[in-house]
């Protein structure tokens, strides 16, 4: 159910420069971190309580330890995984980015045993701020094959 007081909230917010140039450095930092497949780097821009969530396939992972778990197993099956981004929107609310993704599955993933065939499909992720803590509440992750 929907918390439409949480959702104005959310809406309401005021763009203030320097969030602003906060949220985007630690965006910056979290993609240059997955770039270099560096778990703690990534780790250190999420809140203790983050939640990663793949949306269509229902399934989520809680906490630094959900997100060690779901980053090692898709950079496992997917070892030269690749994001290219293709549009972007930062906003108080946090930042949502759209990505052309390419690699190859060679270790099993979400109960899939690995194919070994090239994947290219496009993936929208919206990373939660949370305006409290600083850093992001996780990633809700919607893809597009």
């Amino acid at each position: 159910m929907i918390d439409k007081a949480k959702l104005m909230e959310k809406y309401r917010r005021e763009v203030n420069v320097d969030e602003y140039k906060e949220i985007r450095d630690l965006y910056i930092i979290h993609s240059k971190a997955e770039d270099n497949r560096d778990i703690a780097g990534l780790l250190s821009t999420l809140t203790e309580d983050c939640v990663y969530e793949m949306v269509q396939e229902g399934k989520q992972w809680q906490g630094h330890a959900g997100a060690a778990e779901f980053y090692t197993g898709l950079l496992s099956a997917f070892p030269d995984i690749h994001f290219d981004l293709t549009d972007i929107v930062i906003g108080p609310q946090g930042v949502c980015e759209e990505a052309q993704v390419t690699g190859t599955h060679l270790g099993q993933w979400l109960g899939e045993e690995p194919t070994n065939a090239p994947v290219n499909f496009k993936v929208i992720i919206f990373f939660p701020w949370d305006r409290e803590k600083r850093l992001f509440k996780g990633e809700k992750i919607y893809f597009f094959p």
